[in-house]
């Protein structure tokens, strides 16, 4: 067994199964291939593959072992029922070409309705077959048991390499883990190392960057950081509600008022417990979101009517790699501006190259963050991009991860 994240243990791929037992067995493996799409001259294609790359190791073992792969995921957010733009085939097809094999799919209004059953019940000895998006049967964000053991039927053994799933408690996550003999994939148990290192003594001085739009989306985690780390970096707009807090004005910003009592009692914290809190000093602004507006330079605590802060600031930026430089680990997530709209992308591009270039320990997660790495190149310098965005933030925060629970009895 291998030890997981707060005392608890996980099986993983090794313990699970010798690769001679794997020879014509039949595996359910939960991937997260929920990935951008994008229109291409042939329709709807992947626009960014990282996510499925991430889950070739798993796969090319197993294939390899001579088992039979059954693949399920989810895709965007469909309502519970089939939907034409979150249908698979897209994934299939760019999986078959990163696989250099056979990828079966088939459209149907779900992984476990009659359909897709008939269609596994066929699938040939050695193949991979993606199953229908799992949210388009609105019993998988139930973790609903009847759909767990049609899932089950499929297969002899359970993998779940999804980390960016594994927050939640769904039938494809949870309840098919109890049903069959699990264990985590590579990439999960990957993860799961190597955001240990971040809860379990990190090496020191141990500096936190976070950005993204609301300080809500993030107030778990950094009410637990400032029991862990010696520095926290906050950027994108969650760093005007605690301007706001400190009764600065943000002009235009987005800003969560109802959490600026939030934001000062952390603030407070922070300096009790000697934890660096640092804010942007300087923004970006602009009076809309649109490439070629005219941008100006404010403080980000006088931000006048009108003006929106986009993106940390020269200062901002040189501040925050000051900070970095002495810094022997590093967990970033979420971006520090408007990431996807130029200019605003400077202040995360930034941070980005003087992350991957620090003598530290790296962990980046968060789909923006990656992104940005991915724009300059950087990605390879990084010791660990991780896929789940959430789920990395609810592992450091200490939250148990249903995903990962379930694999530990099974």
């Amino acid at each position: 067994m291998t030890e997981a994240s707060h005392g608890s243990s996980f099986r993983t791929l090794e313990s699970l199964v010798t690769e001679e037992d794997l020879k014509g067995k039949r595996v359910l493996i939960r991937v997260d291939f929920n990935v951008p799409l994008e229109e291409g001259p042939g329709g709807l294609q992947v626009g960014d593959d990282t996510r499925i790359r991430a889950a070739l190791p798993t796969l090319k073992r197993l294939l390899n072992a001579g088992a039979t792969l059954f693949l399920v995921s989810h895709l965007g957010r469909p309502k519970g029922a089939p939907e034409d733009a979150y249908r698979m085939d897209p994934v299939a097809a760019r999986l078959s070409q990163l696989l250099g094999a056979e990828v079966r799919y088939q459209a149907t209004d779900g992984p476990a309705g009659a359909q897709q059953q008939r269609f596994v019940a066929a699938a040939p000895a050695g193949s991979v077959t993606l199953l229908e998006n799992s949210r388009f049967d609105s019993r998988e964000t139930k973790n609903d048991p009847a759909m767990a053991r049609v899932l089950a039927s499929y297969a002899d053994y359970y993998v779940n390499d999804a980390f960016g799933a594994a927050h939640r408690a769904h039938a494809t996550t949870e309840a098919v883990a109890r049903l069959l003999p699990s264990a985590a994939g590579q990439l999960m148990t990957a993860e799961l190392q190597a955001l240990k290192r971040l809860t379990d003594q990190p090496d020191r001085p141990f500096v936190v960057v976070l950005g993204g739009a609301k300080v809500s989306d993030k107030l778990g985690v950094i009410e637990s950081l400032l029991s862990q780390a010696d520095a926290i970096i906050i950027g994108g707009a969650m760093a005007y509600t605690f301007e706001l807090a400190k009764g600065g004005s943000v002009g235009g910003s987005l800003v969560e008022p109802d959490l600026a009592d939030t934001a000062e009692r952390i603030l407070a914290s922070a300096e009790e417990r000697g934890v660096k809190l640092l804010l942007p000093p300087d923004s970006v602004c602009a009076q809309s979101i649109a490439a070629g507006v005219e941008t100006r330079v404010f403080p980000s605590g006088a931000i006048p009517d009108g003006w929106l802060g986009l993106d940390v600031g020269p200062r901002a930026v040189e501040l925050f790699s000051r900070e970095l430089a002495g810094a022997r680990t590093v967990f970033w997530n979420g971006p520090l501006g408007v990431f996807e709209t130029a200019p605003f992308d400077a202040g995360t591009t930034a941070i980005a190259k003087v992350v991957a270039g620090l003598d530290a320990y790296t962990v980046v997660g968060g789909g923006d963050s990656i992104a940005a790495l991915t724009a300059t190149g950087l990605q390879d310098q990084i010791d660990h991009v991780s896929t789940g965005g959430g789920a990395s933030l609810e592992f450091v925060e200490g939250v148990a991860l249903p995903g990962v629970t379930a694999l530990e009895a099974n």
